[in-house]
């Protein structure tokens, strides 16, 4: 009696989700997925990292305008130094000559105060210095006498101050957009090595934990200032 060989249908040899050499539709539908990731994740790597450049950007000019900003305050302090020095000279003048007797040069130094000197000057006068044990030193510690180079030399310590401020607050947008692109770069590995895994429960579950990593990553760029 001729020996009967026993053959298995075809469909039953072949994997379940592959037919005719195709992947089956879920098979499609996780590429698909992993596809879609990878390809949100590379945008949003490209968009954080544009971000970051732009904030590094501002940073380093914010950070620049007070440096500037600061060397002029200190050349009007520097400037309000001088002058006060010359008022004290020209005072000390007129002093030596009033104590002297001497009204022609006394005259001759009042002539020589600054424009802004003589309101402090005459407000130290109204106090009789001469006779009056409580009055003031000199013109130099009247409230009248404030150089005006002073308040400019505030007001750009001031404007320093703020541009500094912003500077550092670009620096941490730059640092948060740079620590966003971790997220995005989790996602891409997840999703890549999706790709190759063949048992499908781990394969669906790397690909939910990659697109969690995009949501997360997307909520916390949302969270961000835009440039």
């Amino acid at each position: 009696m001729p020996h009967v060989h026993a053959h298995a249908p075809h469909e039953l040899t072949e994997p379940p989700e592959h037919e005719h050499g195709r992947p089956s539709r879920s098979e499609r539908a996780l590429e698909f997925c992993a596809v879609l990731l990878l390809s949100l994740a590379t945008l949003a790597t490209a968009w954080s990292g544009y971000q970051a450049a732009l904030w590094a950007g501002k940073q380093s000019q914010h950070y620049a305008q007070a440096s500037t900003l600061r060397i002029h305050a200190q050349e009007q302090s520097t400037r309000a130094g001088q002058l006060r020095i010359d008022d004290l000279l020209i005072f000390n003048g007129w002093l030596e000559a009033h104590n002297a007797g001497n009204h022609q040069l006394e005259a001759i130094y009042e002539r020589r105060f600054r424009a802004r000197f003589v309101p402090a000057f005459r407000a130290w006068l109204a106090e009789r210095p001469f006779t009056n044990r409580r009055a003031r030193p000199s013109p130099l510690y009247m409230p009248q006498y404030h150089p005006v180079e002073l308040s400019r030399a505030d007001a750009l310590d001031e404007r320093a101050d703020v541009r500094y401020e912003e500077g550092t607050a670009a620096k941490e947008n730059d640092d948060k957009y740079i620590l966003s692109t971790v997220f995005f770069a989790a996602v891409l590995f997840f999703s890549g090595i999706s790709l190759r895994l063949d048992w499908r429960p781990l394969r669906i579950a790397v690909l939910a934990f990659g697109g969690t990593m995009l949501l997360s990553g997307f909520v916390f760029v949302l969270t961000l200032p835009g440039e």
